[in-house]
């Protein structure tokens, strides 16, 4: 199969990716278009990327085969918890201290945004479960979501492979969370129950959510351009309670963005919260 991908073909996949996604690809980002449309390419009975390409251009609305495109085009690199310091402040600070504010209503609502293949929500339902046991006769919700329904499956399910449950999650949580099928790890539960997860796009309307206590997007708006940045935290605002916290990740930040929101020091990580209207005029 011939996969190189022409200039002319390349600017149309970049074109179709940022309208769709908004994820930016530039020149050197051409190797990676290559690698990741090559399966999809060899799947259709293309002979080359530049077949799978006018394919997708005789398409004249979004269809499968674009919705496809941009699957294999996103990236999807997560892993039980990830950065650790995150999860770590979860349990020694924030936890504790939206239970104190929420024991009236004795919930607790959290949304992992492009959750990938569900490590992530695991990771926070694992850390509750572990460390909070008060909170079994709370209503706990965590909703995933991400733009790509390939990985939404594995999520769904729960399964995940020798490599994956060796990438940060301590053998206790594997052996005590996870029962072993075949080569598979399968995840319990008890912990699937109080996720739900759904396909969303960020750029696209977004649905009427409510107040979330805590929302994890990270690593997300490192592919978006300023102008999506501050549209999706500005939507965020409208989506979380003054008392919540944001986490972004470690390359991330709202600096020169959206001053509507504050930076917290958290032990050994950061955290934006809300600012008061107060501050916002100082």
């Amino acid at each position: 199969m011939n996969t190189n991908i022409s200039d002319v073909d390349f600017s149309y996949v970049s074109d179709l990716a940022c309208r769709n996604s908004a994820i930016i690809l530039n020149d050197s980002k051409k190797y990676l278009v290559e690698t990741r449309l090559e399966p999809l390419a060899r799947r259709m009975g293309c002979q080359s990327l530049a077949e799978l390409i006018s394919a997708l251009r005789a398409e004249v609305q979004f269809g499968q085969l674009h919705a496809e495109a941009i699957d294999a085009l996103t990236t999807n690199e997560t892993y039980f918890f990830r950065d650790f310091h995150p999860f770590d402040a979860l349990k020694r600070s924030i936890l504790p201290e939206l239970i104190m504010k929420n024991s009236a209503t004795r919930s607790l609502s959290i949304w992992c945004a492009a959750c990938s293949t569900g490590q992530e929500p695991y990771s926070i339902a694992m850390t509750i479960r572990e460390h909070f046991p008060e909170l079994a006769n709370w209503r706990i919700s965590i909703t995933a979501t991400d733009l790509s329904p390939t990985v939404l499956e594995q999520a769904k399910a729960g399964r995940y492979n020798q490599i994956e449950v060796n990438r940060g999650l301590p053998a206790n949580l594997l052996i005590k969370y996870f029962k072993k099928e075949e080569d598979d790890w399968v995840i319990d539960n008890r912990l699937r129950d109080i996720i739900q997860f759904r396909e969303m796009n960020l750029i696209k309307p977004w649905p009427i959510f409510p107040p979330f206590d805590l929302i994890f997007m990270r690593n997300v708006l490192i592919y978006f351009d300023v102008e999506t940045k501050r549209s999706i935290l500005n939507k965020l605002s409208a989506c979380i309670r003054k008392s919540g916290y944001l986490f972004l990740g470690s390359s991330e930040s709202v600096l020169n963005i959206d001053d509507s929101w504050e930076l917290h020091n958290i032990d050994k990580t950061v955290a934006y919260k809300q600012a008061d209207e107060s501050t916002m005029l100082n």
